[in-house]
């Protein structure tokens, strides 16, 4: 699978080292499950759930050795599960955001401002460039729209370029974290 890296979100894992999250995290489509597994190990033991839409990617992380303090359940994102209501204090995204359409964005700024509770945090990787002689996804991002779809019920705390990323998403991700208002 194309998305398939094998390892955590390299940007994730520099955060984490500096920046353990505490309490209960949701990881929208999560696929195998590493950036679940990163989050869990990093320092302060949150409880973590990784959701995604795909049968396989769910199965998949299930096969990995995960903390009991990690789960993973099939679920859509874009749909937020009932429970899921202002339920987290962190919302990691990374890779979902561009690889839905367009047109869900939308969709998804409303379950990120639904799932994390009052004076939680939404932090994430945003594709800015993928190559344009691909019709995507992934789909890229700017700033401007960042602002315009989480900037009325997130505040941005700060943002940055990654250190390090995957090979070949060198200064084309931008790294965001917000506080839910």
């Amino acid at each position: 699978m194309p998305w398939e890296k094998g390892t955590a979100c390299p940007g994730l894992v520099d955060y984490l080292a500096l920046n353990p999250l505490t309490g209960s995290v949701l990881v929208p489509g999560c696929g195998y499950g590493h950036d679940v597994r990163a989050i869990a190990a990093a320092g302060n033991r949150p409880q973590v759930i990784g959701i995604d839409l795909a049968p396989g990617a769910i199965s998949g992380a299930a096969k990995f050795d995960n903390p009991p303090h990690a789960a993973f359940r099939q679920a859509d994102f874009l749909q937020l599960p009932d429970e899921f209501e202002g339920a987290f204090d962190w919302l990691w995204e990374h890779t979902l955001f561009c690889a839905i359409e367009v047109q869900d964005r939308a969709r998804y700024a409303d379950a990120a401002a639904r799932s994390v509770r009052p004076g939680g945090h939404f932090l994430g990787i945003f594709y800015l460039n993928p190559h344009h002689d691909e019709p995507g996804p992934p789909f890229g991002v700017t700033p401007d729209e960042l602002d315009a779809r989480f900037g009325g019920p997130f505040e941005l705390v700060r943002q940055w370029l990654p250190a390090r990323t995957y090979p070949g998403r060198e200064a084309r991700e931008l790294l965001r974290l917000f506080r839910r208002r």
